[in-house]
Parts: C-alpha cells; sequence; structure tokens
C-alpha cells in the first residue's frame, strides 16, 4: 500500500475549498530581521487569519468534506486553542453542533475566543493537562455518540488545507526562497507546507522548529520511528504535543532538512521583540520560526528565508511570565537565599556595598514570618548585562553575605518562583 503524500491536485481542491470563507494572508519582508540576518527575510503572517492562526485552513477543508448526515450528528475536536476556533467558526459557518475538548491548562483567552466564534454551535468541556490527555477524551465521545472527530494534524483533509500556506507563500513570493522555517506541533502544517515545496520549489531547505521542551517530532525523526514523550512543557500551548501525528511523521522524513530546537527563554524573547520592534503580537508557538534564526545566522546570510508566523492567540494575563522566562533566559535575572550578617545595618550595607549601580532588587522576601533577623531572606536581583552577574556574586563573598544561587536548582526555583 502506497504511503499517503498530499498532492498539487489536491492542495488546489483546499484552496478553494477554504476560499468560501478566507482570504490569503500577507508575505511580507520585515526590514529589521533582514538588517538584523543580512539576509532578505519575510513573514507569512498567519497570525492576521480571520482566527488569528493557520488552523482554519485545516478544519474549513476538512469539515467541508462531510456528509450532511455526519454533519447533523455533530463533530468532535480536541486542541489547545488554535483548532478548536477554526473548528468553532467552522462549526458555525456550516451550521453544524462541535464539542470541543481543551486542556485545563488552554489560556483563557483562547477558551473565550473558542466560544465567540462558535456562537451557539459549540460546547467546551476543559479536561486533562495536555492535548493528548483532552484528544483520549475527545474520541471516546466520538465512539459512544456516533460524532466525527476533526483531528487537529493526523488527516489528509487538515494537511492538504494547511499546504495552501504553501500555495500563497510562492504565489506571492518574487524570488527564490533558499529556507522555510515552519513550527512543528502536531506536524500537520509542516507535512503539508513541506510537501507543497518539494513539489514546486525543491531546492528550499525545509527547516523545522520544534520548543526544548517538546521535542516529539526530533525525537521520532531520530529514532526513525514515533516516539511518546513522558514529560513535556506545556508553555508553547500552540505546539506542545507528546506524540507527533503518523500521516505528519511519514511524511515529514521524507521533506525535512533539519529541526531546530528552540529554548523557551528564547521565544520568550523573541515575544518581546517582536511587540516592541514591529508591533507584531505573537503567541509563543507564533514565535517559533523567528526565533530560529538565531541558530541559522551563518548559513542563511544573503539568502531568501521565510518564516511562517503561525498564530497570535496570546492571552495578556501571560505577558509577566514571559518577561520573566526571557529575563532568566537571557541572564538578566537571578534569585537567591541570602543569610545577611547578624548585625546592625546589613541590610544597607548589601545595598550600598553589593549592588552594582545599574542592578535592581525585584523580589525580596524573608523566608521565616517570625525571627525575620535570623532567617535567610529571597531576593531576586535585575541585572542590566549579564556580564554583571560575576561582581555581584564577588561583592556578596569580599562583604560576608553567604549565598546559595537558585537559578540552576530547578525543583526548588519551581516552588519558590
Amino acid at each position: 500500500m502506497a504511503k499517503y503524500f498530499p498532492t498539487l491536485q489536491a492542495i488546489n481542491r483546499a484552496k478553494l475549498t477554504i476560499n468560501e470563507v478566507l482570504s490569503g494572508t500577507p508575505l511580507a519582508e520585515n526590514l529589521n530581521l533582514s538588517e538584523q540576518f543580512q539576509a532578505r527575510v519575510m513573514l507569512k503572517r498567519e497570525d492576521l487569519q480571520l482566527v488569528r492562526s493557520y488552523k482554519i485552513r485545516g478544519a474549513f477543508n476538512k469539515i467541508r468534506s462531510l456528509s450532511p448526515e455526519q454533519l447533523k450528528n455533530g463533530i468532535v475536536c480536541a486542541s489547545a486553542g488554535n483548532h478548536a476556533q477554526g473548528v468553532a467558526y467552522s462549526s458555525y459557518k456550516l451550521g453544524t453542533q462541535a464539542k470541543i475538548y481543551m486542556p485545563t491548562t488552554t489560556p483563557k483567552q483562547k477558551i473565550k475566543q473558542v466560544q465567540m466564534f462558535g456562537r451557539e454551535f459549540v460546547e467546551i468541556v476543559l479536561c486533562g493537562d495536555t492535548y493528548d490527555q483532552a484528544s483520549a477524551e475527545a474520541l471516546k465521545d466520538c465512539e459512544q455518540n456516533g460524532k466525527t472527530f476533526i483531528h487537529p494534524f493526523d488527516d489528509p483533509l487538515i494537511i492538504e488545507g494547511q499546504a495552501t500556506v504553501a500555495l500563497e507563500i510562492i504565489q506571492d513570493s518574487t524570488c527564490q526562497i533558499d529556507y522555510l522555517f515552519v513550527p512543528i506541533g502536531g506536524g500537520g502544517l509542516i507535512a503539508g507546507v513541506g510537501s507543497y515545496f518539494k513539489q514546486v520549489s525543491p531546492n528550499t531547505k525545509i527547516i523545522g522548529v520544534e520548543p526544548a521542551g517538546a521535542p516529539s517530532m526530533s525525537a521520532s525523526l531520530k529514532k526513525g520511528e514515533l516516539v511518546k514523550l513522558e514529560n513535556i512543557d506545556k508553555f508553547v500551548d500552540g505546539a506542545a504535543v507528546q506524540r507527533v501525528g503518523e500521516l505528519p511523521f511519514q511524511i515529514c522524513q521524507e521533506i525535512i532538512d533539519d529541526v531546530v530546537l528552540v529554548p523557551e527563554g528564547r521565544i520568550c524573547t523573541k515575544i518581546l521583540e517582536l511587540y516592541n520592534r514591529d508591533a507584531i503580537v505573537v503567541e509563543p508557538a507564533g514565535a517559533l520560526s523567528i526565533a530560529a534564526l538565531d541558530y541559522y545566522a551563518d548559513k542563511i546570510k544573503g539568502k531568501n528565508v521565510v518564516c511562517i508566523v503561525s498564530g497570535s492567540n496570546n492571552d495578556i494575563t501571560r505577558t509577566e511570565e514571559i518577561k520573566e522566562r526571557s529575563m532568566l533566559f537571557e541572564g538578566l535575572k537571578h534569585y537567591f537565599m541570602i543569610r545577611f550578617p547578624q548585625r546592625a545595618g546589613a541590610l544597607r550595607d548589601f545595598l550600598d556595598n553589593v549592588l552594582g549601580p545599574n542592578d535592581d532588587i525585584t523580589h525580596f522576601e524573608y523566608s521565616k514570618k517570625t525571627n525575620r533577623e535570623k532567617g535567610p531572606a529571597f531576593v531576586g536581583i535585575e541585572l542590566s548585562d549579564k556580564k554583571d552577574l560575576e561582581g555581584l556574586l564577588l561583592r556578596m563573598t569580599e562583604h560576608g553575605f553567604v549565598y546559595e544561587y537558585i537559578n540552576d536548582k530547578p525543583d526548588l526555583f519551581q516552588y519558590l518562583i
């Protein structure tokens, strides 16, 4: 039996189908990134999509293919947010009831968006801590009630719908594209986009990008078979899956040239840079492809590069966490347990003689609620330059401050922060 591989005909057919509900998104050169990397860096702005991510493409392409009877029985999906919004809007446009299972960790902003797009046609069920757990419950619902499951990435019609992103890139590009950076969650986007490029622009290098805390595609490609990760960092909720799809994995074995793993902290830095420099608001998964450019800086110099900005459904309440993760990664935020010397004026001595002129205390908490003068303090210090840490540590020792560095103790750090 021949392996499934998206054909150009199927992708063109998907484009005609989704034209019913949406138009294409822009492919625009980003001057800041182009100057930074000495390349022509273009962004495919799927964050400007109708539901603020590319997921509407595959969702509508799949749901539009269902029979009247299937639509009458209703549909079910599992999603961390963006696929759910695509399914919700599609169910509203096609008049079918959708039951959407979402992890309990899904940002509230995405939950509200799903309800808004689906209106009276959507019922939301929160369960499990990961997409995989929510998906298991959704599949049970389908089996028990005869509904149709709309998979977020492991379905030919979903993959072909996502592949229309590539069709638009090729149509709108005025040059040969040397590198294409694509975020990876379950693999549906890169499977679709990569398959189209390999048929139309075979010399383009397809670079997949995963969060370092959820490298399910990378692990599977290295082993040559599907791997389910036991533990993942769920911060990049749009790309944090324990296991990629079977169909995407088969396709990616043929079309991916490399996979870059980007630490969550660097992703946070990129989110803030895009907002401050370009007024572009992206979610963590949406920043993945751009964050990977740092790892390819030498290779892309002088080249034509496209990064797919996959989505902008970011919850504003996560801003402080994003800033914190970014500063920790950049070496600008440091936490200590400090035992102050038992003498009068010790705190003033710390402020005057230990802190550098550009250092700032951002957190100070005694570890004991009573008899505080004999207990250590938990202190957070922000630096203006990561190189200042060495001097800070030296001055603490010179002035008799006994300390324990918390940043490199993950279990204790998670408890205290």
